[in-house]
């Protein structure tokens, strides 16, 4: 009889760049806590995430115990694992250090270069397509990386690792304050493209005014009805 053969390269190749399993688990909740699959106040256990992902409880307390770290959860023990809601606090938070970040960024960007120019172009074109379709969620990252653009336009590397430890909860906030006020997200594209316009046309007072606009705006909607 002759002997099995050996596994494919290809095989070999499809498992070997299989990620951890506890990085499986991380990247499994952290997204649906972030697109509201896993929304503010419920409680998840170990053995429905072990089941969800398809790996044992070992990996998925490892995940948990990251999750907590970065404040999008909070553990009892034998109990789960609480998904925290977004707190008045917490967007105020944001919105402040957002406000500090963005405006002093958008006043260096303007008048923006042609790479700049185009980047947000191309953001805003997918921000409206995505909204079309009904995709929160991508609109959020979409609508996200607009502003990192800007930021990272600055060349401040600390201020730019300081805005990039908003993310998670920028999505997060994003996608909440969509679902609850979707008639919002034309008004959100409108005021994209005049940060846009603000910057193409070198208007550095224009800019930041429409910066303070738009992001202050999350504040004033949000506190109180994102809990």
């Amino acid at each position: 009889m002759p002997a099995a053969s050996p596994p494919t390269a290809p095989a070999r190749e499809s498992s070997a760049k299989q990620p951890p399993a506890a990085e499986r688990v991380y990247t499994h909740i952290k997204d649906a806590v972030l697109d509201r699959r896993y929304e503010g106040g419920m409680l998840l256990t170990e053995g429905e995430l072990a089941d969800a992902v398809g790996v044992s409880r070992t990996p998925v307390r490892e995940a948990l115990l990251r999750l907590e770290v970065e404040g999008l959860i909070k553990l009892y023990p034998k109990k789960g694992a609480l998904v925290l809601p977004v707190s008045a606090q917490e967007i105020a938070d944001v919105v402040e250090t957002r406000l500090l970040v963005e405006k002093h960024a958008a006043a260096k960007a303007a008048p923006a270069n042609e790479a700049l120019i185009g980047e947000l172009t191309e953001l805003l074109e997918t921000m409206r397509a995505q909204a079309e379709s009904g995709d929160l969620a991508a609109v959020s990252v979409a609508d996200r990386a607009f502003h990192a653009a800007i930021v990272r336009s600055a060349g401040n590397q600390i201020l730019d690792r300081l805005y990039e430890q908003l993310r998670d909860r920028q999505l997060r906030m994003g996608v909440a304050v969509m679902h609850a006020h979707p008639d919002r997200i034309a008004k959100n594209i409108t005021e994209h493209a005049e940060i846009l316009e603000a910057l193409r046309a070198g208007d550095a007072d224009a800019a930041t005014d429409a910066v303070h606009r738009h992001v202050s705006w999350v504040r004033n909607l949000a506190q109180g009805e994102v809990r």
